[in-house]
């Protein structure tokens, strides 16, 4: 198949409401979106970025730039037969975690290309050792009013999801509400995962040991910015109460997993495929995870639409060892998607194989066109 171009779209997604964590608030996710086309237009796959200054020091204008370096790099694959002329691409690119979100946008947008030329699901690229027929997703309770958390605790409940995320902020006394609530509503049996979003310093982080305790926290995902000092401590401090330390922004890449996680500071890893650079580079990071029984989660960035659900989708379904798996959240968190069908998850927080070629989704042209602040095009040299 020989590619014809691609294109980069800076896409503004619109949530429901206002969503906040511990460092900001917002009502918008600013994202990228790569269209490939090939066979001259009949042919077009999509992928999906979330670049963050906090995770991976990209923004929406550094994406675009990382995507046209790419494409106009040697390795790139303009006549597209096989997955491995993807993976040769992504093993050019330098592990600098500064192009992840660009370099999952493109991998993905490439790979649904090559399923629909070949009529398969992206699923036949991956390893399936540990492939499953369904996921199991858990439920992210966002920072809000205290109204507003209960009423998102019992529409949780009544979705019959036991596992949840819990986002807290730097209020200890509307933490300690928030914890009180989920505890109420949900019983002991539910799995509470704490998200401080490296928003916390360790003074504050300290108070809460008590309240995480109390509350049976299961496990704590990174509470300081990367290379925090007090991270070894607070590691300690946790681990002695039975609570599991989880990295997220600390581990973006191999070389992060071999830093962070051989001395056992970080006794989890959230894998998110925008975050780590696509499935190449995500499936690697968790081989490495699995050859050390490090335990991982495989994780979504808030404002994800339908195209980088469908790919965390099939992420999940190949890697059944995961402990929990968060994603698909669309309906939930927004007012529009680019999809044409829903992508979220069912009763229970289950999730079969979308049903269809590449990533199984079919992207509205005139919804993306609409909500796009820019357009890129790159084409063969």
């Amino acid at each position: 198949m020989l590619i014809d171009r691609v294109n980069v779209y800076e896409v503004r997604l619109p949530f429901l409401g206002e969503f906040s964590h511990a460092t900001r608030k917002r009502t918008e996710s600013k994202n990228i979106v790569v269209q490939v086309i090939g066979d001259q237009g009949s042919i077009k796959g999509y992928g999906e970025g979330v670049p963050r200054i906090g995770v991976t020091g990209e923004t929406q204008q550094s994406a675009v730039q990382s995507i046209e370096h790419f494409v106009n790099r040697d390795g790139f694959p303009w006549n597209l037969n096989r997955a491995s002329d993807i993976w040769d691409m992504v093993d050019g690119v330098s592990q600098n975690k500064k192009h992840h979100a660009a370099l999952c946008a493109l991998e993905t947008a490439l790979l649904d290309c090559l399923g629909k030329k070949q009529g398969s699901s992206i699923i036949e690229y991956c390893p399936k050792d540990t492939l499953t027929n369904h996921v199991q997703y858990g439920a992210i309770l966002t920072l809000n009013s205290n109204e507003r958390i209960v009423e998102s605790c019992d529409m949780i409940r009544n979705l019959g999801i036991n596992t949840l995320k819990v986002k807290l902020g730097g209020d200890f006394e509307q933490n300690n509400f928030i914890l009180d609530t989920v505890r109420n509503v949900f019983g002991d049996e539910c799995r509470i995962t704490v998200d401080l979003t490296t928003g916390w310093d360790h003074v504050f982080a300290l108070r809460h040991l008590s309240l995480f305790e109390r509350h049976k926290v299961a496990i704590v995902e990174q509470p300081f910015a990367p290379g925090d000092q007090n991270i070894g401590d607070f590691a300690r401090l946790v681990q002695e109460r039975g609570i599991v330390l989880m990295a997220d922004e600390s581990v973006c890449s191999l070389d992060d997993a071999e830093m962070n996680c051989r001395d056992g500071l970080f006794q989890m890893v959230n894998i998110r495929l925008s975050k780590c650079g696509g499935f190449r580079r995500s499936l690697r990071l968790v081989n490495y995870l699995r050859s050390r029984q490090i335990p991982f989660q495989i994780g979504c960035h808030m404002g994800e639409s339908g195209i980088l659900s469908a790919a965390g989708r099939i992420l999940c379904l190949v890697c059944n060892d995961a402990e929990f798996c968060e994603g698909s959240y669309d309906a939930l968190l927004l007012r529009e998607n680019l999809t044409r069908k829903d992508v979220s998850f069912g009763y229970g927080g289950r999730a079969e194989p979308l049903v269809g070629n590449g990533l199984g989704v079919e992207v509205s042209s005139d919804t993306l066109q609409r909500l796009s602040q820019s357009i890129t095009s790159i084409f063969p040299k």
